[in-house]
């Protein structure tokens, strides 16, 4: 049985530590807000130049004027803070972002990532996905494991335009956790309860290692 969207964004939380300046992207990720856990101190940054973002507002309590990076509205806390999207992207590029959590479309074998369009679909442009990947400390992927038709979206290349080369340190999907090592590729580390080893290699467009904790 897979993992639904929160859950996933539960396990994604798993990965936040006490103190990080972290960024989510759009989609699944925004959902890891709820599950900081209670006690630890992480700031989360949005590109559109806002630091300290609060919780999704209550239904008729939404400021039309404050919005992540995504457009949803969103609340501020006592220690907000706000500023260009230049200084944001200073903050993004200096390397003072510990953790980016994204979505994805697709992910290589060796890390590489596509997360920002689909040939012949209209797009604004990449928006701040590559400057994320290549400033940000760590980098956490969050999808599901197939498309909409079944086809793997963890693959030995990526066939859509990448955000970034090299860049993603662990993907979480709705049945497993992989984690990817420079040079090495991907090694299975967690399975969902129900999923099994075997369900995880037909979905997936490559080899990858098994970790020894999973026997």
């Amino acid at each position: 049985m897979a993992w639904t969207r929160d859950q996933m964004a539960e396990r994604a939380a798993r990965e936040l530590r006490d103190g990080f300046y972290v960024n989510l992207g759009i989609g699944i990720p925004t959902l890891v807000a709820n599950y900081i856990p209670q006690g630890m101190s992480v700031t989360l940054q949005s590109e559109n130049g806002m630091l300290g973002m609060g919780p999704f507002p209550y239904e008729g309590e939404e400021d039309a004027d404050l919005i992540n990076a995504g457009k949803q509205t969103i609340t501020e806390l006592k220690s907000s803070s706000y500023f260009s999207s230049a200084d944001s992207f200073a903050m993004i590029r200096g390397g003072h972002i510990a953790l980016s959590i994204l979505g994805g479309m697709q992910v290589a074998q060796n890390g590489d990532l596509a997360n920002w369009m689909v040939p012949g679909k209209m797009v604004k442009g990449p928006g701040g996905a590559m400057d994320l990947v290549s400033g940000v400390k760590r980098v956490v992927v969050l999808m599901e494991h197939t498309a909409k038709d079944g086809t793997p979206k963890i693959k030995n290349e990526c066939d859509l335009p990448l955000t970034g080369k090299q860049v993603v340190d662990l993907i979480i999907t709705d049945l497993c956790v992989f984690e990817v090592e420079k040079g090495k590729g991907l090694t299975l580390i967690e399975l969902q309860e129900g999923v099994t080893v075997e369900e995880v290699k037909a979905k997936t467009g490559c080899d990858f290692a098994v970790a020894s904790t999973l026997g």
